[in-house]
């Protein structure tokens, strides 16, 4: 029974160490370096023309931080903040565009690919019966990006930080008013 006793003990005054065992500091990994976006967006200041969709979002201009980072083709991502839907049940809340020709360092998404993004949009909004005011997050991400792509592979893939904005829908569904 006494040699059990002293082997317990010796084996937890082994498990525990033998007091400090150098710098702290070195134990700790540094942490991770904040991710830097390889583009920059922001949206052009001019006033926006309506769309017969319903809905317009402001024209986007991108910039890439170096020629080395830049990408010759992007899709647009736009994601309703998750606050807008009103139901209970599962719906649609991102569009992932098709990808668009980003040539060079800086630029401007054409009108007629913002043209596809304000149809596409006005859809998701009708389909979740949205009307007035919506919330909505843009972002460009690499143009590998998978239709269905969920937050991990988006945010694998994604080119810029989320960017905010607000725009009115004025094309309600007729069951929705």
């Amino acid at each position: 029974m006494r040699r059990g006793m002293m082997l317990a003990i010796a084996g937890l005054a082994f498990l525990a160490g033998c007091g400090d065992q150098g710098d702290k500091a070195a134990s700790n990994p540094p942490a991770a370096p904040k991710w830097k976006a390889p583009y920059h967006i922001d949206f052009d200041a001019k006033a926006v023309k309506p769309n017969p969709a319903g809905v317009t979002l402001p024209a986007i201009n991108y910039t890439a931080t170096s020629k080395e980072t830049m990408e010759r083709r992007a899709s647009l991502v736009v994601r309703l903040d998750s606050s807008a839907t009103k139901s209970d049940q599962p719906s649609m809340n991102q569009m992932i565009m098709g990808p668009a020709d980003t040539p060079d360092i800086t630029g401007a998404l054409s009108a007629g690919y913002m043209d596809l993004a304000n149809k596409g949009l006005a859809k998701m909004l009708e389909t979740n019966c949205l009307n007035g005011k919506v919330k909505v997050n843009l972002a460009l991400v690499r143009s590998s990006v998978k239709p269905d792509a969920g937050d991990g592979e988006l945010n694998a893939k994604r080119l810029t930080e989320w960017m905010p904005t607000e725009v009115t829908f004025k094309n309600p569904h007729p069951k929705c008013k």
